[in-house]
């Protein structure tokens, strides 16, 4: 077990796989050109206990819909040079709900280069004390 896996043993995953949006981003000319396909996959770690739902429902968990809120609004603020900055920029909003533990966020641009299947980024951050 890693160390990340002990301090999180207690934390339900929730993630999102493929979340696909037209975004502005790169440095390249064709990328400053027009948006391109943007594939984000996302780890969500929230409190086993504060996520079971006695009543099944919505309002015991963390809903998914905020998750895809975060990305779209970031990306609806105009062009971003990086990943790295998306992925920072996804982070530090996801963080900010007062139900997620830790997060990790990977953007994949799958159209860069057509010798490859993407190139992209990963970043895992918990809060302060998590870890």
């Amino acid at each position: 077990m890693s160390p990340h896996d002990l301090a999180l043993r207690h934390c339900r995953k929730m993630f999102l796989r493929g979340l696909t949006v037209q975004a502005r981003i790169g440095i390249h000319d064709f990328e400053l050109q027009a948006p391109q396909r943007l594939i984000l996959d996302i780890d969500l770690y929230v409190p086993l206990d504060d996520t079971t739902p006695q009543g099944d429902q919505i309002h015991e968990v963390v809903d998914y819909d905020f998750v895809r809120d975060v990305v779209h609004a970031r990306v609806a603020q105009g062009h971003i040079n990086l990943q790295e900055t998306l992925c920072d920029d996804v982070l530090n909003a996801l963080l900010r709900h007062p139900g997620v533990m830790a997060a990790q966020v990977a953007t994949h641009k799958p159209d860069v280069y057509p010798d490859c299947d993407a190139v992209g980024v990963q970043a895992f951050r918990a809060k302060p004390g998590v870890l």
